[in-house]
């Protein structure tokens, strides 16, 4: 056991010497000549960045005039005599219901009643946290809108819209039922 002990003692002083031995050697003195003559040297001269002007942005100020290159046309007003296509119009003199003070985005289903006769009644919320019961052909929305349909999710209208020639356009519309607002 104790020549175990003795063998890795030598080979560990062994070590420790070679070691000792490479590390005193000057092989390095053509390097360290080298780095003297590199640092001899005059050093370089980098030139400063060039100086550019800031750019200007130029604002073309004829872009709604008639193209210099194109021959000018001559326009005719086509729509100005044309009466309205549709006989749509909404009933001024009906008295306004309570949901016609609402715009239509402001108002939300939240839910249904079925009547006695198996009729089916929209619960719609206002934005004041009122809620108020709809059936068919009631009106609501500032569009003149009219209730054609109720299902169990939806509640279906038609709104009257000016078309933007002097008559009315009917445009459907539909209030999904809205689930959170319980």
């Amino acid at each position: 056991m104790a020549v175990k002990h003795a063998g890795k003692a030598w080979l560990g002083i062994c070590l420790v010497s070679l070691l000792t031995a490479c590390s005193q050697g000057n092989g390095y003195s053509d390097l360290d000549k080298f780095m003297a003559d590199t640092r001899a040297k005059p050093r370089g001269h980098v030139e400063p960045l060039p100086e550019f002007s800031a750019y200007e942005a130029f604002s073309y100020s004829a872009a709604d005039r008639r193209a210099p290159f194109e021959p000018p046309m001559d326009v005719q007003l086509t729509m100005v005599d044309q009466k309205p296509v549709s006989d749509v119009e909404p009933n001024l003199d009906r008295p306004k219901q309570v949901l016609e003070n609402f715009d239509l985005k402001n108002l939300g289903m939240v839910g249904t009643l079925q009547g006695v006769g198996g009729n089916l009644f929209a619960l719609i919320r206002d934005n004041s946290g009122g809620v108020h019961r709809v059936r068919t052909g009631n009106y609501m929305g500032q569009n003149y809108g009219r209730v054609i349909g109720i299902s169990e999710a939806r509640v279906e209208l038609i709104e009257i819209v000016p078309d933007g020639r002097g008559g009315w356009v009917e445009r459907p519309r539909s209030l999904t039922l809205n689930e959170d607002a319980g």
